[in-house]
């Protein structure tokens, strides 16, 4: 989806200068290193105008080993590449060169040393990729124009509809410009070594245009790549997609611990539509927060203070689909503006909501039943309690949506003794809990 926090980054972007390199076929540089399979991913969303006090590829670099701790195996960075001018307001996704590196985040030998380093230590890294619009001074536009949609009198047009006045839309009936973009997206994969690509306002392109470039890409040698649609079209994952967006998802847990306080019920009816869709071996995205939400409000906002984020990201990392934390949610940013181009992510905040997430992710990587086990729902209107079950192994989630305490009649299936995965404690359920607001509990046996 079209970035909305166009006008907030335009202290940042406007003025960057946009350096051309040209695209030159390549061997995959020589590595050993492949992704997680889809249903063990656990991806991190990083926007590097608010990630480091440099605001570069190497304040990514120098947090690696942070990202790690936390529990993540893969990291998603918002578009590098040069931003337009002609009409700008400086967002990332006004893209003026799709190979080319944004020159303040550093050099294209900085940006591989940041995927070397990043293979290093066993997380991979997608790009983000615009495919629908480019900017009004890209390149194309002046060699290329019948690559763009006019309108009836002959003008290239911004995408119909959605007010993205700032880019211009590409033509997908034109067969140069769709095999220009695959040579671009390929280009980023032989030199660079990445693996994959996050697909940007993906339900707006067509649907044979990303099965022609991820076969394209696929067929790439000695690679898996992660392809990942910000779409929610069901016909993401016969054009190649392993994972697209969970958008309804997202509203309906907002509007459990929002303002409406709907049912927890919600929550597993918009998780059994979505998945309906999802063919075996592919996956939801799921999160709680991205650029688009936390430049609107955080989470701290949306889902009731720190404990309610918590608790809420507990429902969605445990429920289904691969999990998503977007930087500084972990250590629970509080501020919009934190990520207006010019401000950044102080690391030191709330180190109690980090060592929570850490302690979540970590049993969820330990945990088959967890990611991928059959799950049977004993959900109240206001907790939600469901067990997953893989084999041997159970887990039992437990979560209070509510700020205030409720009080929670456990099934007779569920009741008896079970080891708190977080404290390695043992937990005895008996026929009644009382849960404090917004309290959450993991238990395994």
């Amino acid at each position: 989806m079209k970035i909305k926090l166009a006008v907030i980054l335009l202290s940042t972007f406007l003025f960057q200068s946009c350096s051309k390199s040209d695209y030159k076929s390549a061997e995959i540089p020589n590595t050993t290193f492949q992704p997680v399979s889809t249903e063990n991913i656990v991806m991190y969303e990083i926007n590097p105008a608010a990630f480091s006090t440099t605001k570069d590829f190497q304040g990514i670099t120098n947090r690696l080993d942070n990202i790690k701790a936390l529990g993540v195996n893969t990291i998603w960075i918002m578009p590098i590449f040069p931003v337009g001018e002609v009409n700008s307001f400086g967002s990332p996704y006004c893209v003026k060169e799709y190979t080319s590196i944004r020159t303040s985040l550093g050099s294209m030998q900085d940006f591989k040393n940041l995927v070397t380093t990043a293979h290093q230590k066993g997380i991979a890294v997608i790009l983000d990729w615009v495919a629908n619009h480019t900017s009004w001074d890209n390149s194309w536009i002046t060699t290329n124009p019948s690559w763009y949609t006019h309108d009836g009198n002959g003008q290239i047009i911004s995408p119909a509809g959605t007010g993205w006045n700032d880019v211009a839309d590409l033509n997908f009936s034109n067969q140069d410009m769709r095999l220009a973009m695959i040579d671009a997206m390929k280009f980023w994969v032989t030199e660079t070594n990445v693996d994959g690509f996050r697909c940007d306002a993906a339900d707006y392109v067509p649907a044979d245009f990303w099965q022609q470039a991820n076969t394209a890409l696929n067929a790439i040698p000695n690679k898996h790549l992660i392809l990942l649609a910000e779409g929610a079209r069901a016909d993401h994952f016969n054009s190649g997609f392993q994972l697209n967006f969970s958008w309804d998802y997202l509203g309906t847990i907002k509007n459990v611990f929002g303002n409406n306080q709907q049912s927890v019920g919600a929550i597993f009816t918009t998780n059994a539509a979505e998945n309906n869709v999802v063919p075996n071996g592919k996956q939801k995205l799921r999160f709680t927060t991205n650029h688009d939400e936390s430049n609107q409000n955080s989470p701290l906002t949306l889902y009731g203070g720190k404990n309610g984020a918590i608790a809420a990201s507990v429902i969605t990392i445990y429920l289904e689909g691969v999990p998503l934390l977007y930087c500084g949610q972990e250590v629970g940013v509080s501020s919009p503006l934190t990520y207006n181009g010019t401000n950044t992510i102080n690391w030191n905040l709330n180190n109690d909501m980090e060592l929570a997430y850490k302690n979540l992710l970590s049993f969820y990587n330990s945990s088959p039943a967890s990611k991928t086990g059959v799950i049977t729902n004993y959900s109240s209107s206001d907790c939600a309690v469901f067990k997953k079950k893989l084999g041997a192994e159970q887990v039992l989630i437990v979560v209070n949506s509510r700020l205030s305490s409720k009080n929670f009649n456990v099934p007779s299936a569920i009741q008896g003794i079970w080891t708190n995965a977080i404290t390695g404690e043992a937990f005895i359920l008996n026929s009644s809990l009382s849960l404090n607001g917004y309290q959450y509990l993991i238990l395994k046996k």
